[in-house]
């Protein structure tokens, strides 16, 4: 039995727009970005880089002109520092 990548990402105690944040930083596959998602928001210092992550995206989608998507990576990174603690640092 396989496990589709909504069950993934119901695991990895990360939403799917943080796993697409993760992606978009990183040039990764959805399914790749959930694993090192995962790796990350479980280890130390993990949720912090999670954090610079999204807040780099939103940097660079404003870059590009692209409000409307740093909004939404916004609305993430909040989301985000308020369900893990250590992001809050």
């Amino acid at each position: 039995m396989y496990l589709s990548i909504q069950e993934c990402i119901d695991m990895s105690d990360l939403t799917e727009d943080e796993v697409l944040a993760i992606a978009e930083h990183e040039n990764l596959p959805e399914m790749l970005a959930v694993e090192l998602g995962s790796y990350l928001v479980h280890n130390s210092g993990g949720e912090r880089r999670i954090k610079q992550m999204i807040q780099d995206d939103i940097r660079d989608a404003q870059a590009r002109g692209n409000h409307k998507h740093a909004a939404v990576l916004k609305h993430v990174l909040r989301h985000f520092v308020e369900h893990h603690a250590a992001a809050k640092a």
